[in-house]
């Protein structure tokens, strides 16, 4: 299949004898249907309703703008007819960033007979996932932060998730760190962090990173960014990944007395993004310099103009979506999923089996080169263990210059087979 809208005009012997039967019942006034043909936006198509989460207002990683992306989209859509003549009504909780927050987000899902949870984030994927498999609800572009997104029978990812981010930092700085330390939480989502970057580093050969727990909540990072200079040492890189938190860690890491040592800083995207870049300095900043591992081509790229386009028009001034945002775009790219799957059921009623059983059967998603063409059949994930499900292993290297997060290279970096030579399903 190649995913493309199928027409939404019937057969042309089905049009005429519709438009014969609506002439001949020209006065019976309770005839349905006659007026419209089938296939166009009226009132016949039920309305498609979905849910996004996400962690807001925690002391942790907040995702505010991924509940006000999804708003903004359908208010897009809407506005233009609906989505093949369905409205979509969203649906939004709160995930506190708890295990309880998202199972309680879960089970709304369910209570709610959503069709679909698009866009969300959470670290908690046995606890929100066991609900939605219960009821057979499809998790269509999570975050990616969570293994269970890559191995549910109800997800359907839209990125690698953090497997890729960490494998292909490894890969990214495997070609100039001697040696390299990272800055993990210490949470269940962090476990198998050091082990992916190790399997990147080892494509250039590089020994195994130097693991640093931290608190994912902490106010100061001064003891562990003093441990991962010292374990760098000079010629070596710091990596993090502490989501919100990572700005807390570079700015004790800057405080630090210099010391002479050339050491490069480094992070993935979701820890490092322009924002962040913006807020610490800019060309000024501690993360001038520094290299990012993507899943998305960099902000400034034409690929997200349509996303903009739409925030501009549908979320002015709602100064909780930042374009720049991976959270903002991840669920940009769900939802555009989501779109071409409502089109190719081309149904008056969607469900959530029915969107389940169009991605299984090879509905493709063309996300406008934000990713590589996205398709969810058996044959096509990547079977890595651990991440079975993943069907997008590609990342960017990015490079922050002049302030800017900008492309280190061009194209997208397909690390599949580090991940498919990494086992971490233990």
């Amino acid at each position: 299949m190649t995913g493309r809208r199928r027409p939404t005009l019937p057969h042309p012997f089905r049009t005429t004898k519709i438009r014969a039967l609506c002439a001949a019942l020209a006065g019976v006034p309770l005839l349905a249907g006659c007026g419209t043909l089938p296939g166009t936006s009226d009132n016949s198509r039920q309305p498609v309703t979905v849910m996004t989460w996400a962690p807001v207002g925690t002391n942790a990683t907040n995702q505010p703008g991924m509940p006000a992306m999804a708003k903004a989209f359908a208010r897009w859509v809407n506005n233009a007819g609906g989505v093949d003549g369905h409205q979509l009504r969203i649906v939004t909780c709160n995930e506190r960033n708890t295990a309880s927050g998202a199972a309680a987000c879960a089970r709304e899902a369910v209570d709610k007979d959503v069709a679909a949870v698009v866009g969300s984030y959470s670290q908690f994927g046995q606890q929100f996932l066991a609900p939605l498999e219960g009821a057979s609800i499809p998790y269509l572009g999570g975050y990616g932060l969570t293994d269970e997104e890559f191995s549910s029978f109800v997800s359907y990812p839209v990125n690698g998730g953090q497997a890729t981010l960490l494998a292909g930092n490894g890969r990214q700085l495997s070609a100039g760190c001697e040696k390299t330390a990272l800055v993990r939480p210490d949470t269940i989502a962090g476990l198998d962090l050091p082990s992916l970057l190790d399997a990147g580093l080892a494509q250039g050969r590089r020994p195994a990173t130097f693991d640093i727990r931290a608190p994912e909540d902490a106010t100061d990072y001064t003891k562990q960014a003093e441990k991962a200079r010292d374990d760098a040492e000079d010629g070596g890189c710091v990596t993090t990944q502490l989501g919100d938190r990572t700005e807390t860690f570079f700015d004790s890491y800057r405080r630090l007395p210099y010391d002479g040592r050339d050491i490069k800083l480094s992070s993935v995207i979701g820890s490092v993004d322009q924002p962040l870049v913006d807020s610490t300095g800019g060309k000024k900043g501690p993360l001038e310099g520094a290299l990012v591992t993507g899943w998305y081509p960099e902000s400034s790229s034409a690929a997200w103009r349509p996303m903009r386009d739409v925030i501009d028009k549908e979320a002015f001034g709602d100064n909780s979506i930042d374009p720049d945002s991976t959270g903002v775009q991840t669920t940009w790219i769900a939802y555009t999923a989501l779109k071409k799957v409502i089109e190719s059921i081309d149904d008056d009623t969607v469900t959530a089996r029915k969107i389940m059983n169009a991605l299984s059967r090879g509905v493709t998603v063309d996300t406008g080169g934000l990713t590589p063409p996205l398709r969810w059949r058996y044959e096509d994930m990547l079977g890595a263990p651990g991440f079975p499900r993943i069907v997008n292993s590609d990342v960017t290297f990015q490079v922050v210059r002049q302030g800017r997060l900008v492309a280190q290279q061009k194209g997208f970096v397909d690390v599949g087979k580090i991940l498919a030579g990494t086992d971490v399903s233990s």
